[in-house]
C-alpha cells in the first residue's frame, strides 16, 4: 500500500481495537450519514483499508505464543500462557483459545456493507477534477480487492471451524441469529469461483495501480486459491473424490508458477533472511504477500534468550524439529550414530554441519547471536534453572530482527513484516498435490513441472542436494519433511498437522541436554491430543443465540 494508505490502515486498526464498533455504521455522532460517507474518495479508501485489517499473521496470536508452539515444532516456556490449555486439553467452547469467529465475521460484514452501499454515482461530484479518472480506477480496483478478501476470510473461518455460515450480504438483527452452516466444500467452491470471477479485473503488479503496493493482485488471489484447494484435498476435508481435488489443487498451484513472477533466490542472497529483516523483506523475489508492521522490538523482547537484556524467552523450538534437518550432504540425522551426535550443529573447526535452514530457524548451543555466544542448555548462562529459560535447549531465530536493541537507555526498533504467502509454499503445495494425484515425475500440457522438480527447486535454493525419490509414498514423506523445515514458524505446521490428520505427532515433545560432553535427547513434555482438536470449537455464546449453529464433534 502507499504510505498514505498504510497510515490510514494503522489509524483504522487502532480505532477498531479501542472501540470495537462497526466503522461502516455511520450516524449523526460521526458527523456524516451513510450517503455522505460514500461520497468521498478518501472515505471509501479508508473503508477498504479496514477490510484488510484481519489478514492473518502470527507474531504471537495466543497471548504472545505462536500457533507453532501448539505443534511439535515449539514449546512456549511460560506455563501461564493460554497455549498450555491446548497442551492439557483444557480449552472448550466457553474456555476458548485463539478464537477468531467474531473477528472474521465482523470484517466480512464490513466488506458486505461496503459492497452494498458503494456506488460510483456518489463520486460524480469530482468528475471535473484532474485526478478523477485515476481515482476512479483506484476505487474500482479496491472494490475487487474487497471481494477477494471476503472470500479469503471465509476460507480462514472454514479451515478453523469446518462448516460455517457463508455470508455474502449484510443481515438484519432478526436474521443474523438464524443463519445456517454451509459445508466446507461449498465454502471452498465459493472461494474458488470468486477468485476465478475476479481474476481478470485484478492488477498483475503494482505498476498497474500507480505504484501502490500491498494490495491484492493476481498472484495473491491465485495463492489464496492454491492454499484453499490444497486444504480441501487433504485427508481432513477431502471425503469423496479426493483425486479430483488433488488435481484441482495441483493446477491451482501451477497457475501461480505459470505467472513467471516469483522465483527462489538462494537463501544466502534472499533479503527475506537478512539479519535486519525490515523493509528488505519486501524486496524478496519469492514474497507474494505480507502483513506490514510498524517499527518495534516487541517480538524480540518476547523471544530472545533469557540472559539477554530485556528478554523473556517465549517460543522455543523443539528437538522434534531440529531432528528433521539433514546434514549438508543430505544424510538424515540419526541419534544412534555417535558421529552424528558429535557433529550435531558444528564440526571440530566450528563449521556448520546441517541444512543451512537450521541456523536460520533455531538458536542452538554455541551459536553466536547478536554478538553473544548462546548457552541454552541446563547450567548455561541462557539455560535452566534461570526462570523462563528454554526447556528444549533452543531459542527462536526465525522472524527475529537481530538489529534491534532492548536497552532501556538506547532502545532500537525496526520494521517487522510477516510473510503471508511466499513462493516456496506454492512449490510445496504443487509438489504435494501433483504427487498425490499422479506421482513425483508426472507432467502434462497443463502441469509442465514435475512434483520432484518443484520440491528440488526449494532444496536447491536452500543449498541442499536434490532428491531423486520416485516412490509416491516415500516422496510424500519428503514433501511433508521439506514443508516442515522450509515453512517453520510461518503458521503452517499447526494447520498441516490438522489437514493431514496427524495430531498424534504433538503428544511427545523432546529437548536436548548434555551429559559428560555428549548431547542426549530428552522427553520434556507429554501433551494430550484428541481428534476433536482437528477443528476449533464454535464459541458457545454463538450456539446459544443461534440454534442452527451445531457444535463441532467432540466439543
Amino acid at each position: 500500500m502507499t504510505m498514505k494508505l498504510k497510515k490510514i490502515y494503522t489509524i483504522l486498526f487502532v480505532s477498531f481495537a479501542l472501540t470495537g464498533c462497526d466503522f461502516l455504521d455511520f450516524d449523526e455522532s460521526s458527523g456524516m450519514d451513510k450517503e455522505e460517507a460514500y461520497a468521498y474518495f478518501d472515505n471509501v479508501t479508508r473503508m477498504v483499508s479496514g477490510v484488510y485489517r484481519a489478514v492473518p499473521s502470527d507474531w504471537g496470536k495466543i497471548s504472545d505464543a505462536l500457533r507453532e508452539s501448539a505443534t511439535d515444532n515449539a514449546v512456549y516456556t511460560w506455563t501461564n500462557n493460554a497455549v498450555w490449555k491446548i497442551y492439557s486439553n483444557a480449552w472448550s467452547p466457553i474456555n476458548l483459545v485463539d478464537d477468531r469467529w467474531e473477528e472474521f465475521y465482523q470484517v466480512i460484514h464490513d466488506a458486505n456493507s461496503l459492497m452494498e452501499n458503494f456506488s460510483e454515482e456518489n463520486l460524480k461530484r469530482y468528475e471535473w477534477d484532474k485526478d478523477y479518472a485515476d481515482n476512479t480506477k483506484r476505487i474500482r480496483a479496491y472494490m475487487k480487492e474487497v471481494e477477494v478478501l471476503r472470500a479469503y476470510y471465509h476460507f480462514e473461518l472454514a479451515k478453523r471451524y469446518g462448516d460455517v455460515p457463508l455470508m455474502t450480504r449484510t443481515y438484519a438483527m432478526d436474521e443474523i441469529n438464524h443463519v445456517e452452516k454451509t459445508s466446507f466444500d461449498d465454502i471452498i467452491a465459493f472461494v474458488n469461483s470468486e477468485i476465478e470471477r475476479l481474476l481478470p479485473d485484478l492488477v498483475k503488479d503494482q505498476n498497474e495501480l500507480f505504484g501502490e503496493t500491498g494490495h491484492i493482485n493476481k498472484g495473491i488471489a491465485l495463492a489464496i486459491r492454491s492454499r484453499a484447494l490444497l486444504y480441501a484435498a487433504s485427508p481432513l476435508f477431502a471425503g469423496e473424490g479426493a483425486a479430483a481435488k488433488w488435481e484441482a489443487a495441483a493446477k491451482a498451484a501451477y497457475d501461480v508458477i505459470a505467472l513467471n513472477k516469483y522465483s527462489m533466490p538462494k537463501i544466502t542472497e534472499d533479503p527475506l533472511y537478512a539479519k535486519d529483516g525490515g523493509n528488505g523483506v519486501l524486496n524478496s523475489k519469492q514474497l507474494i504477500w505480507e502483513v506490514r508492521g510498524g517499527e518495534n522490538n516487541t517480538f524480540e523482547a518476547r523471544n530472545l534468550p533469557m540472559g539477554f537484556e530485556g528478554a523473556k524467552g517465549g517460543n522455543t523450538p523443539t528437538q522434534n524439529l531440529v531432528d528433521e534437518f539433514d546434514f549438508l550432504d543430505g544424510t538424515p540425522f540419526d541419534w544412534n550414530n555417535p558421529l552424528h551426535v558429535a557433529k550435531m550443529y558444528y564440526d571440530k573447526e566450528g563449521k556448520p554441519t546441517r541444512d543451512p535452514r537450521l541456523y536460520l530457524n533455531v538458536i542452538c548451543d554455541g551459536m553466536n547471536y547478536m554478538n553473544q555466544v548462546v548457552e541454552p542448555l541446563e547450567g548455561g548462562k541462557n539455560g535452566t534453572p534461570i526462570e523462563g529459560a528454554t526447556t528444549t535447549g533452543y531459542y527462536l531465530k526465525k522472524l527475529m530482527n537481530e538489529t534491534v536493541s532492548l536497552s532501556p537507555v538506547t532502545p532500537v526498533t525496526k520494521p517487522h513484516h510477516y510473510p503471508v504467502f511466499r513462493y516456496a509454499e506454492i512449490l510445496l503445495n504443487y509438489a504435494e498435490a501433483l504427487n498425490e494425484w499422479q506421482g513425483p515425475t508426472y507432467t502434462d500440457q497443463y502441469c509442465k513441472m514435475s512434483a520432484l522438480d518443484a520440491l528440488n527447486e526449494v532444496r536447491t535454493a536452500a543449498g541442499m542436494p536434490k532428491y531423486t525419490e520416485t516412490d509416491k509414498d516415500k516422496f510424500k514423506a519428503l514433501v511433508k519433511k521439506e514443508r516442515r523445515i522450509e515453512l517453520a514458524f510461518e503458521d503452517h505446521r499447526f494447520w498441516d498437522i490438522r489437514r493431514w490428520k496427524e495430531g498424534n505427532l504433538v503428544e511427545k515433545i523432546y529437548g536436548v541436554k548434555k551429559q559428560n560432553g555428549t548431547y542426549q535427547k530428552e522427553l520434556i513434555q507429554n501433551r494430550i491430543w484428541q481428534d476433536k482438536m482437528y477443528l476449533y470449537p464454535i464459541p458457545q455464546k454463538e450456539t446459544f443465540v443461534n440454534d442452527n449453529l451445531t457444535q463441532n464433534p467432540g466439543w
